[in-house]
């Protein structure tokens, strides 16, 4: 599926290569998958297909690599990974301990293949995308001796879902590698001190940069009038509170107010059932131009999409690290209704472009639309706010810039310390 963190990673990369950085965009598990043009290597390391059967047989670990390595195609990583919606985090908890286990775990393999790969490149600096690959930092600073960034992207949600013992394990043997990470990135101010109290990671080696957005690919949205559209863009799943929505959806549409719902994001396998309920609770109870699934959409079709909104809505049952969608729809000069907890007091606050509810049910969610579809100024005034703060405050080119000068300053203090600085 087309991720927050695949959107922000390719976004920082694309953009410090057009500004004439050297930055190499590597992609781990599967091939990304971005709305706009993807700039990372063709080459997978730690292929999502090999990952697992490395888990399942020893056997294969012990294969030939050039017989194995076909796996590690882009095309038939994708073709499988559609097929990885049906699986739960709760039923990956083995695996995630091997990988944390990094070089002494069933996937040693691979973590010498990224390190060969990574010889060519002459790092100066490795910036890990989650804290699930913590355990390859030990390996990855002895082979090069350069400092080790990795990103906080809202690791918490998978892993408190999984099951004992291999939760308990999965958070000890963060807490045993993080001593290898130099430092960390959060988007948020808010993940930052989540991540720091529920990881015991050191606060102070937390960095916060935040999100931006090519504020040049969207523009500001005209809906009509009538019917006053409310909209949905995220993964369809019930984490993301898509229910709440359509339930606060049948109470404004009881109150006789004239309005729709339209639905963007991806839709995996394993939430085909929750989708389809909703899909026939909406069509008993609603006119059928009432509900829109639109689905997964590309830049085009997002920009689109959010151009036709009164207002956006994605009211996450967890406390969500990133909301990236908050700040495209922003760029629209779209206000958002969104839930009082996570990530969103801290992007609502700094942009004034949307209204904050208290999570205590459909009604609370409801009552905050309906004072955006009852004062027409207000709703123009938040839908402003956000676009012009976007525009200040949230570009691509700031959170490439902020992260370029992260990285030149761990660069600049292992230079400094010759024992961290042997490879370069």
């Amino acid at each position: 599926m087309i991720c927050g963190s695949c959107l922000r990673d390719n976004r920082i990369a694309a953009t410090l290569i057009a500004q004439g950085k050297d930055v190499v965009l590597i992609p781990l598990y599967t091939p990304i998958r971005t709305d706009e043009v993807a700039v990372p290597t063709k080459k997978v390391y730690f292929g999502g297909i090999s990952v697992f059967l490395e888990q399942k047989s020893a056997l294969f670990r012990h294969l030939p690599r050039a017989v194995t390595r076909v796996l590690d195609a882009p095309g038939l990583i994708r073709r499988v990974s559609k097929w990885a919606g049906k699986t739960d985090a709760a039923d990956l908890g083995a695996l995630t301990v091997s990988m944390l286990k990094g070089e002494n775990g069933p996937q040693r393999r691979e973590l010498d293949e990224l390190i060969d790969g990574l010889r060519s490149i002459k790092p100066d600096i490795i910036h890990l995308p989650d804290l699930m690959f913590v355990g390859v930092a030990g390996a990855l600073k002895a082979a090069f001796g350069v400092p080790i960034l990795c990103t906080l992207s809202g690791e918490d949600i998978f892993l408190d879902q999984l099951s004992e013992p291999y939760k308990s394990q999965c958070f000890d043997l963060i807490r045993e590698h993080a001593g290898n990470l130099d430092g960390y990135v959060a988007v948020t101010h808010y993940f930052a001190e989540h991540s720091a109290a529920h990881f015991s990671l050191p606060r102070d080696r937390i960095h916060v940069v935040p999100m931006g957005v090519r504020v040049g690919d969207f523009q500001r949205a005209s809906p009509p009038d009538s019917p006053f559209t409310i909209g949905y863009l995220a993964r369809i799943c019930p984490e993301k509170g898509l229910h709440q929505l359509c339930e606060a959806f049948t109470l404004l549409r009881k109150q006789r107010r004239n309005c729709r719902l339209r639905v963007a994001g991806y839709l995996g396998a394993r939430d085909q059932t929750y989708f389809d309920d909703i899909d026939r609770q909406m069509k008993r109870d609603h006119p059928v131009d009432c509900f829109d699934l639109v689905g997964e959409v590309d830049l085009k079709g997002k920009v689109d999409f959010l151009q036709s909104l009164h207002v956006l809505s994605v009211p996450t049952m967890y406390r969500e690290a990133k909301g990236f969608y908050v700040l495209e729809v922003m760029a629209c000069g779209v206000p958002v209704v969104q839930p009082r907890h996570g990530s969103f007091p801290e992007l609502v606050e700094a942009t004034g472009g949307g209204l904050l509810y208290d999570p205590t049910g459909p009604q609370a969610l409801a009552t905050a639309i309906a004072k955006l579809m009852d004062d027409e100024s207000l709703r123009n005034r938040l839908g402003e706010n956000g676009y012009r703060a976007v525009r200040e405050k949230f570009t691509d080119d700031l959170m490439a810039e902020r992260t370029w000068a992260l990285c030149k300053r761990y660069v600049a203090d292992a230079c400094e310390h010759p024992i961290l600085s042997h490879g370069l």
